[in-house]
């Protein structure tokens, strides 16, 4: 037995925690907030990929292909799939093509069909090519966090809420993490032989203070808003693909559909480099933020001119972090770097939700804790 601590109690870090401690090990999680899930694994588009939203990365849609019927399977009770799914092809300024998006669903084995009369007739043939319906679904993050607490609870998982990661140091044969009570301000240490940070977007906070290299990253201060959609829209998700266009999908835990526009969904943007400054997105988190509903309102109606008829609830404010590469092909590989400048201190970061099963495939495969 070893002992394990997580920094971050996000889906990741908590169901990497249940998987430690299965496994034998002794697991503490340390988390920010006050709740778990409440940051990164919630504030987002509650999309399940089984592939379809990757044309541009055939192994990330495979990936996903692998990966959709197992969460399903794994978390049956989080998930909404009680709506259709529809895969508009925009144009002129699309990447893909009606007909490459189809061959590229044949070769990934994804069903994809031709989106019934009552789809097509809502859209606005000078920029949507082709309609498809596809096989896609929701999870409710309120579920999950349920189920993961309950799973975490059963596991004996100790979980230190409001605690700040602010750093690692080698000692002996393992590792000290120093804690900071975000409501006291008192600070303590914590011993482990190994080290998972699992803190996402602010992954390289610890490793900054530990006077470690940053990981390149990229981040982005992104807006989702949530909406009340059209009745004709309101059991069924839309997104227009690929290139600047929107998503309108079902957002169970609020009963209303989130509203995403690649081109306005970004407020700005900034990025990690080693040998840089680290510019912490905790501090960019916390800045005043002014929404930009009407911008995406207003050029999505271009193509789906009924969405003139959403109305605006509130939005949903993240940072949202990838890997440089990602940026040009649409990939979302896990990140898992071990021994992260220190021998145990290891790294986790994935794209999305169900990235979680390569990410306990990848340590597996270093045998990290034998």
């Amino acid at each position: 037995m070893q002992n394990i601590v997580v920094i971050g109690g996000g889906f990741f870090g908590m169901y990497l925690c249940e998987h430690f401690a299965k496994t034998g090990h002794k697991v503490t999680l340390i988390e920010k907030e006050q709740s778990f899930m409440s940051r990164a694994s919630f504030n987002n588009q509650a999309r399940v990929h089984s592939g379809y939203h990757y044309p541009r990365s055939v192994l990330t849609a495979l990936r996903s292909r692998i990966s959709f019927p197992r969460f399903l399977e794994e978390f049956r009770e989080c998930i909404d799939a009680e709506f259709a799914k529809y895969y508009l092809i925009g144009r002129p300024l699309g990447k893909v093509s009606a007909r490459q998006f189809h061959k590229f669903c044949e070769r990934i084995g994804a069903s994809c069909e031709q989106a019934p009369n009552k789809i097509q007739k809502l859209v606005n043939p000078k920029f949507i090519e082709a309609c498809f319906q596809v096989e896609e679904c929701a999870f409710n993050a309120d579920k999950l966090r349920s189920v993961m607490v309950a799973r975490l609870l059963h596991a004996s998982i100790d979980s230190r809420m409001g605690v700040l990661a602010e750093s690692v140091r080698q000692h002996k044969t393992g590792l000290v993490v120093t804690l900071r009570d975000l409501r006291t301000q008192s600070k303590d240490e914590i011993y482990a032989d190994h080290v998972f940070n699992c803190a996402y977007s602010n992954i390289n906070y610890a490793l900054a203070n530990s006077g470690l290299e940053l990981i390149p990253l990229k981040h982005e201060m992104t807006e989702m808003c949530l909406v009340q959609v059209p009745e004709e829209l309101q059991e069924a998700g839309i997104t227009v693909m690929c290139g600047p266009f929107f998503s309108v999908m079902p957002f169970p835990p609020a009963g209303l559909h989130s509203f995403s526009h690649v081109r306005y969904t970004p407020h700005n943007e900034w990025c990690d480099e080693p040998g840089d400054a680290y510019s912490s997105a905790y501090d960019k988190f916390n800045t005043e933020r002014n929404t930009a509903w009407l911008y995406m309102q207003r050029d999505a109606m271009r193509y789906m001119p009924i969405l003139s008829e959403c109305r605006y609830h509130r939005s949903l404010w993240e940072v949202k972090t990838i890997l440089p590469r990602s940026d040009h092909d649409d990939s979302r590989p896990i990140l898992f770097r071990a021994d992260c400048g220190l021998k145990g201190l290891h790294c986790v970061m994935g794209g999305k939700i169900d990235n979680v099963y390569d990410a306990v495939e990848a340590i597996g495969n270093r045998c990290l804790l034998r």
